[in-house]
């Protein structure tokens, strides 16, 4: 293989080192399918050359809108044998506009969907003048003029090789390194999506940086529960499991995205994965229902897992400096425990999982403590899109509960403050990083693109520190920091994750301070938890009374005081940015309502300009019984 090697290149040296090995599963009936390496990369070269047979030509965009599968995987693997260049779409896209901004935005000559997606295509057409074919994953009864079913296209592929596979050929051959690959967009945070524009050889260099911190062995499987779309599954997944020789499946797809969620605990029984890449709110739902399980089997069973669990936390510490002379004697417990409860549990994730890879959110550290205590470690890892995206990750061979993990190699990072000047060990600051991974920039916005990579450093927006020269830590972002009114500033994600993660009262909570005399906090509330507790205090009590929701909010309260002096949390955190004022949002922060985006990250922004007026109020001393009475209003 080439030094610096296309994906082309890349699929091409693995489809023929692991030709006849299993690659890709997927669910047909009952039954978990193999496709092996050299049968995907055959069925890649028949829907390149149908793409070439339609009129694809080089570098044409073609929009990506498609649920996970192996058709997912290959057909982008054709279009890039065409030439042309992926615009991954997520498919939670529910609104209109935001399917038509991405495929216009990226001048998208044609579109690849499914039956599945197909109305959402189909409502924004006639505004697009640019797509020439809709060209289907699937074979549909009723497709329109301008629409091309999978069997029509391999049909056109079929013939379009008997006469041009030189063509065809020499049409892959001429991607270059630094050609484009994807156009992947970004959730829109502050303003529309950016366009974070990757290269082949962003793709393959990360791959090999990835390589340097993670391992896999040749037949591992790993089921690939999160988005297609995104680049740390391209990554983490379909590359990185292709170079390894591992194979991948793909959880089946519902006609909802809660049938398809239902399908994971499924998919991960049969298909016993030995790796996953997972996202802290997954990671939740998964210890929520393990832990369901144990306390289903009583008060006995529960209390022996509560005291193995606490003794696995206390003896495996930070993981890497697990045990010591003083803490010999928790073995036999925790290994009794782990025989009668912990390996159950591994089985209800399948019995063969050796780890997760965790991304999309800082993942607290109790969470990666449960996983690393039952025998699933969590390993937290940290990237952006801009950044192809692995940075950083914790693994096997080096890992720190807490941190995110051992830098790839090779890269160059430093930690800078404000001002651009680089700091040492232990002091927080912009992350900043330079190497191959780093995108070529924003599609057609130049001053996004000189804003974020300056000299070749992309500048990630995120803060962190160095412990050494090897382990990252990821603490929040930089450019959304709370500021006091004195200017001092603060990073708000450990305490908003320690809140949600410690109140069953609390679902989620956002705080915010800009140079303002105190923190607010915008609160979700857990509302059934509280409705439960206002019966537990007062049996009979009519919920929608004012009685009910003040007992409500004053428990929301009591919650966060937790965290103040006298409480079971006093001093984890400096009292100024412990929010001093409540706001009770009225609903949760979903992707639905925009204030959650793809990767289940809340997009800070958005939900303080959609409670502008909470905060407003929050802070205007004369109207407390107003914002006493929004705040009931919620509840």
């Amino acid at each position: 293989m080439k030094e610096k090697p296309t994906i082309i290149d890349f699929v091409n040296h693995y489809t023929s080192l692991y030709e006849n090995d299993p690659y890709l599963y997927e669910k047909i009936g009952k039954e978990w399918q193999p496709t092996t390496f050299g049968q995907a990369k055959e069925l890649a070269q028949r829907i390149a050359g149908g793409l070439m047979a339609l009129g694809v030509e080089k570098e044409d965009r073609i929009s990506y809108l498609a649920e996970g599968r192996n058709l997912w995987i290959i057909g982008e693997f054709g279009l890039m044998y065409a030439g042309a260049i992926s615009v991954p779409l997520s498919i939670k896209l529910a609104e209109s506009n935001d399917l038509l901004f991405r495929i216009k935005h990226s001048d998208s000559k044609f579109i690849i969907t499914t039956a599945l997606q197909l109305p959402k295509v189909r409502k924004v057409i006639a505004d697009l003048p640019l797509v020439h074919k809709v060209i289907l994953l699937d074979d549909i009864q009723d497709k329109e003029a301008n629409e091309v079913n999978f069997s029509e296209l391999l049909a056109l592929g079929d013939e379009y090789r008997k006469e041009h596979q030189a063509e065809l050929d020499a049409r892959s051959a001429s991607v270059q390194p630094n050609d484009i690959a994807t156009i992947c967009y970004t959730s829109g945070t502050t303003a529309d999506p950016k366009g974070v524009v990757l290269t082949h050889r962003n793709y393959t260099a990360n791959v090999e940086q990835a390589r340097s911190v993670i391992g896999v062995n040749k037949g591992e499987r790993m089921l690939i529960i999160l988005p297609m779309d995104h680049c740390f599954a391209h990554v983490a997944g379909i590359y990185c499991m292709m170079s390894f020789g591992a194979c991948i499946g793909t959880v089946p797809s519902g006609k909802t995205g809660a049938a398809t969620l239902k399908n994971i605990p499924i998919a991960i029984n049969e298909f016993k994965p030995n790796v996953m890449l997972s996202v802290p709110s997954l990671a939740k739902n998964f210890k929520a229902k393990l832990e369901g399980g144990v306390k289903a089997n009583g008060k006995f069973i529960t209390g022996l897992y509560n005291l193995g669990l606490n003794l696995a936390i206390s003896y495996n510490k930070e993981g890497y400096n697990k045990g010591g002379f003083w803490h010999w004697w928790k073995k036999p417990i925790i290994a009794l425990v782990d025989k009668l409860i912990f390996s159950k549990m591994r089985q209800g994730m399948g019995g063969e999982l050796r780890f997760f890879v965790g991304g999309g959110a800082l993942l607290d550290i109790d969470l990666q403590r449960f996983f690393y205590a039952i025998g699933m470690p969590m390993y937290q890892g940290y990237g952006l899109s801009e950044a192809t995206p692995i940075i950083s990750a914790n693994a096997e061979a080096k890992h720190i509960l807490g941190s995110s993990g051992k830098v790839v190699k090779p890269m160059e990072i430093k930690i800078m403050d404000e001002e651009g000047r680089e700091l040492p060990y232990g002091e927080k600051g912009e992350i900043v990083i330079y190497g191959e991974n780093v995108m070529a920039g924003y599609w057609k916005n130049p001053e996004a693109t000189a804003d974020t990579v300056r000299d070749g450093w992309l500048h990630t927006g995120d803060m962190g520190y160095m412990r050494d020269a090897e382990m990252l830590y990821v603490v929040g972002r930089f450019k959304s920091l709370l500021i006091g009114a004195d200017g001092e500033k603060y990073s708000p994600e450990g305490i908003e994750e320690n809140v949600a993660e410690n109140s069953a009262y609390i679902s989620d909570i956002l705080l915010h301070n800009n140079q303002d005399p105190y923190t607010i906090g915008l609160v979700v509330p857990a509302w059934d938890a509280l409705k439960a507790y206002a019966k537990e205090q007062k049996p009979g009590i009519d919920l929608k009374s004012d009685e009910a929701k003040t007992l409500m909010l004053e428990k929301i309260h009591a919650e966060v005081a937790e965290y103040r002096k006298g409480g079971k949390f006093a001093g984890m955190f400096p009292d100024r940015w412990v929010p001093s004022v409540l706001c009770i949002l009225p609903e949760p922060f979903t992707e639905q309502n925009g204030m959650m985006n793809s990767t289940m990250k809340v997009v800070r922004g958005k939900v303080e300009k959609a409670y502008q007026n909470y905060i407003d109020l929050a802070y205007a001393t004369d109207k407390k019984a107003e914002f006493e009475a929004l705040n009931k209003a919620s509840l």
